[in-house]
């Protein structure tokens, strides 16, 4: 006999009523975007008449989330760029110079001059030695310079190699260290930009790398290429500070000499730091996560020579005091000196976690772009085309949404008025999960929805067809139904498996466009077998309870 339990009954329909509840903001877009805007305004700014009014067009208790238009359907910029990794080569041999001068000085006695030849490749460091009978000793103090490369991949490998050929030494990068400059730098270009672009204010932008060295940013809603050009080449500002006072008091007053910033870490909580810094990002030459002594996560740094020196000058006179890291006018951490840090290279620790030291690391260094980008390839989409694309996809769903819901009353009756039922619960659904999980719907996304819907009828489909033959071979409504059910699930399943097995795939591979339509696919699969295996299935044992047909017609 069919039996759903009343508790699994009310957990099916508040399932549904959530799922729709999330999605309701998206009917009233434009109302909700505003409230959305006005509020995140009144956040940074403080309170106005007008902020107020416009925060007031959607009540504060309905969700605020919304499904984020992609590039095409909102239109916007898009670039294409190439970080010159080859630079970041470089000036790391040019950072390496000073110490290998003075190593080499040190031998002066033995080696005679040294003079470091400009000519050659820019990410080789050549050096002539007056003496080159003695360049087996010069070749081993080189050497000593070495540090292991701190990567998975890198293990048992240094960070540079060292070669002779007559009085000339040659200094190059290994293969596994130009691999995590490479790796480093992109991750580096990646938060600057993403930190420029956030703070222009623009919504949901998608920044991402292609490939080895090319980054690819999208912003929907910005005028223009160009505007978006101007604002990833906008350097970042990064100062070290001493720290005054700690505070939960926005409005407090730093005092003459005094700012204050907020924590990028702690929510609430303000720095008051001296407004003249101790030293600027510019002075930073390299960080990177590592281990501290204790095997514990930490952030290493270092700094060129004038910088090592400013540092160590103020290390040694405030030991035992916290100083402030500040970038784009956010203390992004605030270490205490444990002891003076001299010879230019020092380590930050604190309760990090290793990705929370890499990501620490990846900030201290994206002080400004790591290296010049070459655009190339830009792309303006008008609000006009976004709006023609719009409506070329709501078109789409509703002729594939009213041939498929016709087709449904018109092959399986009662049964198919529950199919339709359910299938635009389905579609509700998948839009309020897009909205909580904060996805970006594009042209492909929309795809991915009609490619849902006729997914989703396959399921009843072939529910209804085994209860067809159920009822072929003499079993009672109920017991046919049933039956129906049973038998279908495992196809349901398997076909949806697969579907799903290949969309993340696509996820995991594609880019841009390709993980847009993965991502609705996905959703729409999760929600297609839930409507399909209980929210029909609860329709249909609610009306048979309720009229107790002696016969059914499917």
């Amino acid at each position: 006999m069919l039996n759903i339990s009343l508790v699994n009954r009310v957990l099916i329909w508040l399932v549904v009523a959530v799922g729709l509840f999330f999605a309701l903001p998206n009917a009233f877009y434009g109302r909700v975007e505003t409230h959305n805007d006005a509020v995140k305004a009144i956040e940074a700014t403080g309170s106005t008449p007008e902020l107020e009014a416009a925060a007031g067009v959607w009540p504060d208790w309905m969700p605020g989330t919304l499904v984020n238009l992609g590039l095409d359907l909102r239109g916007g910029a898009s670039l294409l760029a190439e970080v010159q990794v080859e630079e970041v080569y470089a000036s790391r041999m040019d950072a390496l110079w000073p110490e290998v001068r003075d190593v080499l000085r040190a031998e002066r006695a033995a080696i005679g001059g040294i003079r470091r030849i400009q000519q050659g490749p820019a990410d080789e460091l050549r050096v002539r030695i007056e003496n080159p009978a003695e360049m087996g000793r010069v070749l081993t103090a080189i050497r000593a310079l070495a540090r292991p490369v701190q990567s998975l991949t890198g293990v048992g490998t240094t960070d540079i190699e060292v070669d002779a050929s007559g009085a000339i030494l040659t200094i190059n990068l290994s293969e596994a260290e130009r691999q995590i400059i490479a790796d480093l730098t992109l991750q580096q270009a990646l938060e600057i930009i993403r930190r420029r672009v956030d703070a222009a204010g623009t919504r949901e932008p998608s920044i991402q790398r292609q490939g080895s060295d090319r980054v690819l940013v999208q912003v929907p809603g910005l005028g223009s290429a160009q505007e978006l050009k101007e604002l990833i080449g906008t350097t970042a500002k990064l100062t070290f500070h001493s720290v005054v006072s700690v505070t939960d008091d926005p409005n407090a007053s730093p005092g003459p000499g005094n700012i204050l910033h907020p924590s990028a870490e702690q929510a609430g909580e303000y720095f008051v730091l001296e407004r003249l810094p101790v030293i600027s990002g510019e002075d930073l030459t390299d960080s990177q996560p590592e281990f501290d002594q204790n095997g514990r996560p930490a952030v290493g740094f270092r700094f060129n020579p004038g910088g090592a020196r400013i540092f160590c000058g103020y290390t040694t006179e405030n030991a035992g005091a916290p100083f402030a890291i500040v970038l784009d006018d956010e203390v992004i951490s605030a270490p205490r000196i444990n002891e003076p840090i001299c010879g230019g290279a020092g380590i930050i620790t604190g309760n990090f976690s290793v990705e929370e030291s890499t990501n620490l690391s990846i900030q201290l260094r994206a002080g400004s772009l790591p290296a010049a980008m070459e655009f190339l390839q830009e792309n303006t989409i008008g609000a006009d085309l976004g709006k023609d694309s719009i409506d070329a996809g709501i078109m789409a769903c509703m002729v594939a949404f009213a041939a498929v819901l016709i087709f449904m009353l018109l092959s399986y009756g009662t049964f198919g008025i529950f199919a339709n039922i359910a299938l635009i619960v389905n579609v509700g659904m998948i839009f309020g999960l897009l909205s909580v999980f904060g996805a970006t719907l594009t042209l492909p996304g929309i795809a991915g929805i009609v490619l849902t819907i006729g997914m989703a009828v396959d399921a009843n489909v072939l529910v209804f067809e085994r209860i067809r033959e159920e009822l072929k071979s003499a079993k009672g409504p109920s017991r046919a139904i049933e039956l129906g059910y049973e038998k279908a699930l495992s196809a349901i399943i398997d076909a949806n498996i697969t579907t799903f097995i290949t969309a993340v795939i696509l996820f995991a591979l594609g880019s841009g466009p390709v993980k847009g339509f993965s991502v609705t696919l996905m959703i729409g699969i999760a929600t297609s077998v839930f409507t399909a295996i209980y929210v029909t299935r609860v329709m249909v044992v609610i009306w048979f309870e309720a009229r107790r047909p002696k016969t059914i017609e499917v």
